[in-house]
């Protein structure tokens, strides 16, 4: 059996401009990075498409192929004589050599070329890194350099990052050394796609938007309690330099040639989880059916694109598709897949009922599915009036999604009516506890000490915001062991921490940690050069 990246290398695939050309892209709306990658600026044309939002209950360890599923699906949409383009999410480097792998898809749906992808792919992470550090290394200046605005060190937020999971750098002292090394104090690390920059950069729709949202970004306090912003230390400027090229969206494509932009991070169990709103508008503006994902399940990143994406860009998906696999039923039915179709039960009421949007069910079958288990999952579905579909893009490719291609397809053709489950009216607590209640099915919320100060001393400017909650992505609970559908539980609200400049207030639950840890034996031991080739990656 080949692997991922075998697969790749033995697929032929189209020069990058020609799959511009049939977009209807001229030469100036994209730059060519190498063959096979182009940056995309100043497309124009009206909103068109419907999007198509694909999420998932809740995973295993090893997740559940919706990467995959989206890809297949958009493959399947070409092959059914639509015209689809893709919209996900660029890899971090964390998940490349640490557990979960990449997110360029798997077996025939893949995203090509997946070992650029992968790794460096266009430099966008590299830029967004480099930006954030430039403000870190700002704000250390400014306390070197006699500290005129009167920062309190003890109260700067913002923190280092580096697109790696490296648990050591998650609580460090700078400033050692002596004097000229600068002010000693306790700092912190967090990875690159859980910072603010990132969210940003995913929310922002201009360069001067983009710019404007970095200026206004919280760094610290005064001694006399006054907020510092970005643009205090004229940082917003130079990291929108830095920003430039990496802002415009990528344009790659499957192995079978569809459409494909590839733009923007962030993780969902620690920030909002879906690319940027620039590749999504964009894909709306070029395709008539676009497929987007969020990451993890209807309660982390699908709830953050309706609940933040959507309310701020404007969005509204015409249909979501919901990614179910026996191996997660049986996890959470201890081995029972009826028991465990509850946890898909949930995921499916979240998505029609509570946001109000037309919903499919897809299967994403794997080699060791049975007939036996699949007809009890179409069985299921049926009993409880859900439209579902089996996807075996992995194996088959695009004619693998051709069922689910036109599922989608016919519900996208009738009415959504999105709803939120807050509206940003209500106080920040009103909104954690609508969201426990309608998405987690928890009685309510708990506030720590430190929750209920900060949100005792919130400034008035941010009680409109939306919430950006951040716990675990293996149990609508923060407790990763409760699974299923647990019942009868509160949700712990550890922290909160306003980020003013992307617009939300990130609400962390349990032990949530925003700079992840290698595992014992983490991928990177396995990937290595042989003969100037890549192996093991996938």
């Amino acid at each position: 059996m080949l692997s991922d990246i075998e697969i790749a290398r033995n697929t032929a695939i189209r020069n990058i401009s020609c799959v511009a050309a049939e977009l209807g892209l001229p030469e100036d709306n994209y730059e060519l990075y190498g063959k096979y990658k182009a940056k995309l600026t100043g497309i124009t044309a009206p909103r068109k498409g419907k999007l198509i939002l694909v999420t998932a209950m809740t995973p295993t360890r090893q997740g559940d192929g919706k990467t995959t599923v989206s890809i297949g699906l958009a493959d399947g949409l070409r092959k059914i004589g639509k015209k689809s383009i893709l919209a996900l999410r660029e890899p971090s480097l964390g998940p490349v050599f640490g557990m979960k792998g990449g997110a360029t898809g798997g077996g025939y749906s893949q995203i090509v070329p997946m070992e650029d992808i992968n790794l460096h792919f266009t430099g966008d992470f590299h830029a967004i890194t480099s930006a954030n550090n430039l403000l870190c290394a700002l704000i250390d200046n400014h306390l070197q350099q006699g500290n005129p605005l009167g920062i309190d060190p003890r109260t700067i937020v913002f923190k280092r990052c580096l697109d790696m999971n490296d648990r050591a750098l998650r609580h460090v002292v700078i400033g050692m050394g002596g004097k000229s090394n600068g002010v000693v104090r306790e700092d912190h690390f967090c990875i690159t796609v859980a910072t603010e920059v990132m969210a940003i950069f995913c929310l922002a729709t201009s360069l001067e938007d983009l710019e404007e949202r970095l200026g206004n970004i919280t760094v610290a306090k005064t001694y006399d309690k006054r907020e510092v912003k970005a643009r205090d230390l004229k940082a917003p400027g130079s990291m929108t330099v830095l920003l430039k090229e990496a802002f415009r969206p990528n344009l790659v494509q499957t192995l079978e040639g569809t459409p494909a932009i590839v733009h923007g991070g962030p993780f969902a169990n620690i920030a909002h989880g879906c690319n940027s709103v620039q590749a999504t508008d964009t894909a709306l503006r070029l395709a008539d059916y676009v497929v987007t994902e969020a990451g993890f399940g209807s309660d982390l990143g699908a709830e953050k694109f309706l609940d933040i994406k959507c309310r701020k860009a404007g969005l509204s998906p015409d249909c979501t598709v919901l990614v179910a696999t026996i191996k997660a039923m049986k996890l959470h039915g201890n081995g029972d897949i009826k028991t465990g179709f509850a946890n898909v039960k949930k995921h499916f009421d979240n998505l029609r009922n509570r946001f109000g949007i037309n919903t499919v069910v897809a299967l994403n079958r794997f080699g060791t599915d049975t007939a036996e288990e699949i007809a009890l999952f179409r069985q299921l579905c049926a009993e409880n009036s859900m439209p579902c579909s089996i996807s075996s893009g992995f194996a088959d490719g695009g004619n693998g999604c051709i069922e689910l291609a036109e599922k989608v397809v016919e519900e996208a053709e009738k009415q959504s009516n999105l709803q939120f489950l807050y509206e940003l009216s209500d106080s920040i607590e009103e909104k954690i506890t609508k969201v426990a209640r309608k998405c987690y099915g928890a009685d309510g919320a708990v506030f720590s000490g430190t929750a209920a100060k900060k949100l005792a001393t919130l400034a008035p400017e941010y009680t409109g915001y939306p919430i950006c909650i951040a716990k675990t992505q293996y149990s609508f609970s923060d407790d990763p062991k409760l699974l299923n559908v647990p019942a009868n539980f509160n949700i712990n609200v550890r922290d909160i921490e306003v980020k003013s400049g992307s617009g939300f207030i990130v609400v962390y639950l349990g032990d949530i940690i925003t700079m992840p840890g290698l595992p014992k034996v983490p991928n990177a031991e396995t990937i290595k050069l042989e003969n100037g080739e890549t192996v093991g990656l996938f």
